[in-house]
């Protein structure tokens, strides 16, 4: 396909973005489900390194790759044809073509959500530098913020890597320049960190996790340290309005803990397309600007 034909051509940029997020977001759901699975099984290793204690070899060992997909009611392997992203959900029914169990809606709704964010972040930036990363970071926050729901851990095998990266793109200035990068990362974790603290040390207890430090640190190395207010406000609001709404409309105990990651990534998401616009919109308001 012609690279000339893609500047020109926004339609088609999204479309081809779409039907890439869609294979994506399939991917997604193996790091999903697998990652927490192979954290466990690590520290359980370095647990029995630790304690002098003889390892146990498993006889299943997990990663990305094996064991291959398979239906995990009856266990049969799925066939590339039952694997097409959104498509075989469909025509599958939402069931098994075996055993016809149900398949979580969630699969067909992760995929869905990856191409949708992905091609309106191909609409939004066009054929440019910072589409590729955008995606990167995109399919970062949806792996993350689904992993924080299901086991309130954001690992560090994603944050890492994404924090660094982004304090290496702000060298070329594709979303901040290094200054604001650089103090963006180390704001977003000291700010969360504080927070932290400061709660720890009036009640006793733990009020956030320490990987959602280093999310918001990780957001502040992408897009620089004026986005982090935005950020936090955000996340803040869309975290009281759910939970709130939780707690009085599906009975959700008010002393269980919520999961922040998803509303800091999602805040962050948001930033990142319309942070500029929403970042003069406070300050208008608020007499600053």
């Amino acid at each position: 396909m012609s690279y000339t034909l893609l500047q020109q051509s926004p339609t088609l940029l999204t479309a081809l973005v779409f039907l890439i997020g869609l294979i994506i977001g399939s991917f997604l759901n193996v790091v999903i489900y697998r990652l927490p699975l192979m954290l466990q099984a690590n520290w359980k290793q370095q647990c029995h390194e630790y304690l002098q204690m003889p390892l146990v070899a498993d006889d299943k060992p997990i990663n990305l790759m094996l064991p291959a997909s398979h239906c995990p009611t009856c266990k049969t392997p799925v066939k590339p044809w039952h694997n097409i992203p959104l498509l075989s959900y469909v025509l599958l029914r939402g069931k098994c073509a075996y055993c016809h169990s149900s398949i979580p809606l969630r699969y067909p709704l992760v995929e869905l959500l990856t191409a949708g964010s992905s091609a309106l972040l191909a609409w939004h930036f066009g054929y440019t530098t910072a589409l590729p990363f955008a995606l990167l970071l995109t399919w970062g926050l949806i792996s993350l913020s689904f992993i924080d729901i299901d086991t309130q851990l954001l690992p560090d095998e994603i944050t890492q890597p994404l924090l660094w990266l982004g304090l290496l793109l702000s060298m070329f200035q594709v979303f901040a320049n290094s200054s604001d990068s650089i103090t963006g990362a180390v704001a977003g974790y000291l700010s969360l960190w504080s927070v932290y603290q400061g709660f720890k040390l009036a009640t006793g207890k733990e009020g956030m996790g320490q990987g959602d430090f280093k999310l918001l640190a990780m957001l502040g190395a992408w897009l620089g340290w004026q986005y982090l207010p935005l950020i936090i406000l955000l996340s803040s609001l869309s975290g009281a309005i759910i939970g709130v709404s939780l707690i009085v409309l599906g009975g959700r105990d008010a002393q269980q803990p919520m999961p922040f990651g998803q509303y800091l990534a999602l805040a962050g998401w948001v930033s990142m397309i319309w942070g500029e616009q929403l970042n003069e919109v406070y300050l208008k308001f608020s007499g600053f600007g």
